[in-house]
């Protein structure tokens, strides 16, 4: 033991038993390859060919530091069947570890995708530990040779066989230092990297020279070097192919047609080549060595008799395609600012008031009764005359839309427009209801609008979606967009005011699987339907509102389309189609009357209720249900319709519902405002039933309310005993409130319970305050439904599978974002690009086909074959050549070379010509119908002794890669650390 000593001198013990930070650093490698369980003998079976490619590979990462700089280790693998335990023990102490053994391997040399290091050494799994920050690099020697050995030290240390790479040099380089150790055997890695070849090493016979200094071998008749050689070729200008697809010309406009686009169509395909280059790699993939003479003055490498082709195709980076530009620059609409107004210049139809007057009628409500009767005027007069002031506003070059095309786009949307009737119902009406059902309704295609919440392929907004879409791109842009919406603004109006349904929109009230603005439109054709109506019923002659046409009730409801065929035909539309029913159409008072009429009604009737009222309002007869009462048969009422709601009323309802809270007072109110229609049909009911009851109502109304069951009277008999439910029994509960308070008043003499003119003079305020921004976020499912129909269409022409999986991804990834309002940005730019992909597949698709001349093959057999290889090409990242240079596609591959090969595009200068190809054309003898290869790769294997004679025989190998500006020396080279 140390005797005590004064405290300050304890310092100076100096403790050589601290680890410095390399040897911390060693540790920590160690420690990670424990961590992952590379320890020990690698094992596992012989590579199958072309495993590389087909197989998976993975890995995985950690961080390491040497003193403060990081470095991330990746280990990279193939993933593997677990081989069997036993073979282990088989395999003895002198076998070679697994990696040296895969570096002799010509299962996978020149594997189209795959890790650098995989293609120039065959391994099936290693470690590389290199700089974590992406500038950083390991430049100096010294620091090299620290890592090196710092990495042979970890091997040893574990008794690991994974070969472990550190990065060094700029990572761009690609420059990698390794080692792999097994018992008594070591394999090094090194590179060589320039930029300038040396001339000797273009060809094989240098390249062997190198490989065999660099083995050294002692023995002298060296065992024989095999060789895996690929020559790559490519073609960038297809001379005799300029890309079919032109854009479309703006300025042509001939019959619905403009740029040579269909309305209501969405243009498609590339602009540009989708297609940039094709590269012929031509392989030798195992030749002895001495058979080929490949020297400075004459080589036999000709690719027309290599044994193996196989060609990849390089993409164009983001060709310019049509259909994804209609999406884009529409998606951007959604992110203006500006209302309609300040794009347009605000007061566009604020002139000197007289000149309002002519066009007042198509712009807001009629201010003075004109001399014309409105309706003879078309609707295209009508919008000239209101374009000619806006015009004169503007200035004439201002007007965003040319005549020509305005009036092409509105006869487009409204069919109708075209016929100047004096009164042109039937017409309209024909044309509202067919209005060209392209897909038939129950195809999944047209149901698709169910989906994104869009609208029907055939409707008016789909239509205007196109419409809009188009005009974007070419007329105008926004202020085209902006124009056109005022123009349908207009139009709108002017239907409305003149009792002229809207075509392309399905009957009846609003869908809601529709978008918000379609379901608006269809508001506002109720609103015009039941407008007519009682326009019509007011026009009508009297003899309709007679007390006699209402006692026939009961007679027209149960006969009723034989009863009256002359009055079927003025109205253009079966009596059931009506939205409403006809009693409230045609015999509804006005609204002023309507209050009047009420209130001494009810005033007169109150005093004697039950009396004996003529029955009125009466559909048919209820099966064979009687009165419990009088004992008359029960007759169903002809009642009013609910108001239709769109989606934004139907939630404002529910708000205000909710808002009312639970008070007493509250509760009272949301049962006032949820009874409208229950009243109004049991104010129906009593008009259709004098005498009934409450129980009657219910018995029709609500069947399960009424409760029968069978009882024995006191005579013995059967009877059956109905009463109502318990719910309808409680005291003052709404049903009977409402029964209480409600008057024998027929449908078409109650107050309405769909305002008519209110809404759609709110439906009208709310198109007329559309930004182009909303516009285009309403519209932008529309759009998208019918880019994905669009893709569709093409697609089945081609047939390429992976583009149909895509597609349906896009479709519920679609129907899952469009679903709820608003969806965000960046999910709507997904679903853009997922069609944009697509749509650039499916054009490269047409690209190859051009180029190989699919269409073209006579032969069926062949034909087959061309469309497969374009299919695999699309799909593969690279295909092999079936028959290599004489196979169909390798024929054509060849046509195509020498083509390109005879139509020199410049001149090249005489100099430039001696510098780079002479080599080449004076070692290939003549012209070659090829042009110089682009890059020649050359694979050099042996198994040798080394260092000493007696030293095991071990595996050698040698990558080398040639390229225009790049030339690389990839060696593994293995020795005998046990006897040398």
């Amino acid at each position: 033991a140390l005797s005590p000593q004064p405290e300050s001198e304890v310092f100076e013990i100096t403790d050589f038993t601290t680890a410095s930070e390399w040897e911390r650093f060693i540790s920590k490698i160690e420690e990670v390859l424990n961590d992952w369980k590379l320890i020990g003998i690698s094992s596992g079976k012989p590579l199958e060919k072309g495993i590389f490619t087909t197989g998976t590979w993975e890995e995985k990462s950690d961080e390491i530091s040497f003193a403060d700089f990081k470095f991330s280790v990746t280990h990279h693998y193939l993933v593997q069947e677990p081989s069997d335990k036993d073979g282990k023990e088989e395999l003895g102490e002198d076998a070679l570890p697994l990696p040296m053994q895969d570096l002799l391997c010509m299962n996978n040399d020149f594997p189209p995708r795959a890790h650098c290091l995989v293609r120039w050494y065959g391994l099936r799994e290693f470690v590389v530990i290199a700089p974590a920050a992406n500038n950083d690099a390991v430049v100096s020697e010294s620091k090299c040779n620290l890592l090196l050995s710092s990495i042979s030290i970890a091997l040893g240390n574990t008794g690991c066989q994974v070969p472990l790479f550190v990065q060094i040099h700029q990572k761009w380089r690609r420059m990698y230092v390794g080692e792999c150790q097994g018992p008594g055997v070591r394999t090094d890695f090194e590179m060589v990297h320039l930029r300038k070849v040396p001339s000797q090493y273009t060809h094989l016979s240098g390249l062997l020279d190198i490989f065999k200094t660099k083995i050294g071998c002692p023995l002298t008749p060296l065992p024989p070097v095999s060789m895996a050689i690929r020559l790559t070729y490519v073609l960038q200008d297809w001379q005799q192919y300029f890309w079919p697809q032109q854009p479309p010309d703006i300025d042509a406009l001939v019959g619905g047609e403009v740029g040579g686009l269909e309305f209501g169509k969405l243009p498609f395909g590339a602009c540009e080549d989708p297609i940039s280059e094709l590269h012929l790699a031509t392989t030798w993939p195992h030749l002895a060595e001495g058979i080929i003479v490949d020297n400075d003055v004459y080589s036999d490498l000709d690719p027309i008799q290599a044994p193996q082709w196989s060609v990849r195709v390089r993409k164009a980076d983001n060709p310019q395609c049509l259909l994804g530009d209609f999406l884009t620059e529409f998606f951007k609409l959604c992110r203006r600012k500006e209302s309609t107004d300040e794009i347009l210049g605000r007061s566009a139809f604020e002139e000197e008031g007289k000149e309002v007057a002519d066009i007042s009628h198509a712009l807001s409500k009629l201010t003075e009764p004109a001399p014309v009767p409105i309706h003879k005027l078309s609707v295209t007069n009508m919008v000239h005359s209101a374009k000619k002031k806006i015009r004169k506003h503007r200035g004439v070059d201002e007007s965003p839309l040319n005549n020509d095309v305005l009036n092409t786009i509105l006869l487009f949307l409204f069919p109708d427009a075209a016929d100047k009737l004096v009164d042109g119902f039937e017409n309209r009406a024909s044309t509202s209801t067919s209005a060209g059902n392209h897909p038939p309704p129950e195809n999944e295609d047209y149901n698709l609008f169910s989906q994104f919440k869009s609208a029907p392929s055939d409707s008016l907004t789909y239509k205007l979606a196109l419409c809009l879409c188009m005009i974007n791109f070419y007329h105008g842009g926004v202020k085209g967009v902006a124009h056109l919406w005022q123009e349908f603004v207009l139009e709108m109006r002017y239907r409305w005011e003149n009792n002229y349904l809207i075509p392309g929109l399905a009957n009846g009230s609003p869908d809601l699987r529709c978008c918000l603005l379609h379901q608006k439109l269809q508001m506002l054709n109720c609103c015009i339907e039941r407008k007519k109506a009682r326009d019509e019923g007011k026009r009508g002659s009297v003899s309709d509102r007679s007390p006699g046409a209402a006692s026939g009730d009961g007679a027209k409801g149960a006969d009723h389309s034989g009863d009256n065929p002359d009055k079927e035909k003025e109205f253009g539309k079966s009596w059931e189609s009506w939205s409403d029913s006809e009693e409230e159409f045609f015999e509804c008072l006005s609204d002023t009357e309507d209050l009047k009429g009420n209130g001494q009604e009810n005033g007169k009737k109150g005093n004697k209720e039950p009396a004996n009222l003529k029955p009125e309002g009466r559909l048919h007869p209820h099966g064979k249900l009687m009165l419990l009462h009088p004992g008359e048969p029960l007759y169903v009422p002809i009642t009013q319709e609910p108001a239709p709601m769109t989606e934004d009323l139907l939630e404002e309802q529910s708000e205000v519902l909710a808002k009312l809270g639970t008070s007493a007072e509250g509760a009272h109110l949301r049962a006032r405002m949820q009874s409208a229609c229950l009243l109004s049909d049991m104010e129906s009911f009593k008009a259709a039933n004098p005498g009934c009851c409450l129980e009657d109502f219910v018995r029709w109304y609500s069947p399960r309310d009424y409760i029968e069951e069978e009882v024995v009277d006191e005579k013995g008999n059967k009877v059956i005993k109905g009463e109502l439910s318990a719910r309808m029994k409680i005291p003052s509960n709404m049903w009977v409130e409402a029964w209480e308070t409600a008057k024998p008043v027929p449908a078409r003499r109650q107050k309405r319970l769909f305002d008519d003119t209110r809404e759609a003079e709110k439906v009208l305020h709310y198109l007329a305050v559309q930004k182009p921004a909303d516009l285009a976020r309403h519209l932008l499912p529309c759009i998208i439904h019918a880019a994905v129909l669009k893709v569709k269409e093409e697609e089945a022409l081609e047939d390429i599978s992976s583009v149909k999986k895509i597609i349906k991804q896009i479709i519920s990834h679609s129907s899952k974002v469009l679903r709820f309002p608003s969806p965000e940005d960046k999910k709507l730019e997904e679903i853009i690009a997922q069609i944009m992909s697509v749509e650039a597949i499916i054009a490269r698709a047409r690209s190859l086909k051009a180029k190989f001349g699919v269409e073209k093959c006579e032969n069926e057999e062949e034909k087959e074959d061309l469309q497969r290889f374009v299919n695999c090409l699309l799909e593969q990242p690279e295909v092999s050549v079936v028959g290599a240079g004489r196979g169909p596609a390798g024929s054509i591959i060849h046509k195509l070379f020498v083509n390109a090969q005879r139509v020199p595009a410049v001149p090249p200068l005489e100099e430039e010509l001696r510098r780079s190809g002479s080599q080449e054309e004076r070692r290939q003898g003549v012209q070659s119908e090829f042009p110089p290869p682009t890059g020649r790769e050359v694979i050099l294997r042996t198994s040798v002794p080394r260092p000493a004679p007696y030293s095991k025989a071990l595996p050698q190998r040698m990558y080398s890669v040639l390229t225009r500006e790049d030339f690389r020396l990839a060696g593994a080279f293995s020795a005998d650390t046990t006897f040398f």
